[in-house]
Order: C-alpha cells, then structure tokens, then sequence
C-alpha cells in the first residue's frame, strides 16, 4: 500500500480538498441518498440518480470543489440518457461525517466500491457498473480500475491530471523544501498503465488549471487496448458540460452501449426491424 503521508501535510492537504459541508437538498425527481460507512463513526453521503433497474450505472467522484447536491441538475441528465448515476463525497464534504484525507480517500474509495456493487446487487440494479473520476476525482476512479478491473466495465475521466508535482506547483504549492516523488503522490500516470478496461478521457481544450495535455499523457499512457480521448474546444476546467450541452452525456451513452454491446449492429438491425414492423402495422390500421 502506497504510503501518502507527505501528502497528507496540513499545508498540502489545504491545497487538494476544500471541504464544503451542506444540509441535504430536496431530492430531485427518482434520486434518493446513501450513508456509507467507511469506518466506526466516519459516514459518506451519496445520492444516486436512478432511472431504470437494467441500465448502466457509474460511481462517480467529483473535484474537490463540489459536493454531491451539486450534481442535482446533472444526475438527471445521465438518467435521461439511460445512465444510473451515484456520486460521491469525501470525508468532510457535503452531509458526510470526518476530514478529508489522501490517505482516507483512497481507502474509502474502495469501501465505497464495494458497498456500491453490494447495494446495486441486494437492489435488484444488474446492469454493467462504471467508475468516473472528474478532476481530483480522477485519483480515486483510476485507483479503483487499476486494483479492481474485474469488478467494473470501463472507466471515464473529465479534466483529470496525470502527474502530481507539475499540478500542485500550479496550485501554490510549496516543494522546494521536499524530497516528494511522484510514487509518494497520485501517480495517475503510473496507475492508468495498469488499468485495462475501456477508457474514455474528456478534457476542455482552454483548461488552465489542468492543461489538456495532462490528458494526452494519461491517454498515451493508458494500458487499455479500448480508449478513447476527447477534447472539447472551447472548454475550461468546469465548462465542459455548458459548453458540450446533450452532447457530453450523448458520448457517455455511446462509449458505454460500445463498451456492454448495447449499440452492436445485431441490436442496431433489431430495432430497425421493430421500428419498421410498427410503421407497417400503423399504415395497415390507417
């Protein structure tokens, strides 16, 4: 296990979270909230937006900036592609309980992986499981795909980062001072060579926070045999879905019908088949 204790500096780690707690909000139309408990005491507030007990569903990790209500107007859109979506805090965000942690991050995440599989089964939810992984995000939903490839379909990753020490340089952090390596850190691009499932990378062309090419690395690097890189012109660090609009969770939807079979030429003949059986049978009752 990796030890992330140079990360875990106060004067780091006010630099990498930024904890924001909030009261729950009225639940949107078929979302509903979970507590996951990580450890005696410590729980994580999820909401899952759900739409239908065979679609696809991914667990999602969002950047250190937001909490899982701000995902209110977003969780629907995913459902109204067919997407089951649950998102997750931290420690110390949103209704969850403790602080946030690099360490406690990475463990939590593969508790949460499990207790997501675990309430999708006991559910009766059978259909394919995906990680995403936004921004900071991105640490945890590679992480997980690197250590648990049996256990997902695929993995997506919005404006992620591939190495640590040019990224917090960016964001003010002092390391003139440390002997910190990059295997001491998030080591994204290290992790993502191990990861083999389908892969999916969207990058706003304009992100200033985390240049784009933080994402050609992670796609060069990706051990997937299936991956896919998008940039989006136009967009900055959080502007991707404004700028992108319907056509951001379409390419969602189609990487994953790709990815479970969904979008095969044997269903895409079926349905034209049943679409022109029910026109004939429309024109035959005209």
């Amino acid at each position: 296990m990796t030890d992330y204790s140079k990360l875990d500096r106060p004067e780091v780690l006010s630099h990498i979270f930024y904890p924001q707690q909030d009261a729950r909000t009225p639940l949107p139309p078929g979302a509903m909230d979970l507590l996951f408990e990580v450890e005696p005491g410590i729980r994580i507030g999820c909401r899952f937006y759900l739409c239908q007990c065979d679609a696809p569903s991914i667990l999602y990790f969002h950047g250190n900036g937001e909490t899982v209500s701000d995902h209110d107007t977003i969780g629907p859109r995913y459902n109204e592609v067919g997407i089951n979506l649950l998102v997750t805090d931290y420690r110390g965000y949103g209704w969850s309980d403790g602080q946030p942690s690099v360490t406690t991050m990475f463990k939590d995440g593969e508790i949460l992986l499990q207790e997501t599989r675990k309430w999708l089964e006991e559910n009766g939810y059978n259909g394919a499981l995906f990680l995403m992984g936004r921004s900071l995000g991105s640490a945890c939903a590679i992480d997980l795909a690197a250590k648990f490839p049996d256990e997902i379909k695929g993995l997506l990753i919005e404006s992620g980062f591939a190495d640590t020490l040019p990224l917090a340089r960016s964001l003010g952090i002092d390391l003139n001072d440390s002997d910190l390596t990059e295997e001491e850190c998030f080591n994204n691009s290290a992790k993502i060579a191990l990861v083999t499932k389908p892969t999916y990378i969207l990058h706003g062309a304009r992100d200033q926070i985390i240049p784009a090419v933080e994402a050609e690395k992670l796609q060069s690097f990706s051990g997937a045999k299936s991956k896919e890189f998008q940039v989006v012109p136009g967009a900055d660090h959080n502007s991707i879905i404004a700028v992108a609009g319907r056509f951001y969770f379409q390419a969602i939807k189609q990487f994953i019908d790709k990815i479970t079979g969904a979008a095969t030429w044997r269903k895409r003949r079926k349905t034209c088949k049943q679409g022109e059986a029910g026109c004939q049978l429309k024109a035959d009752t005209l």
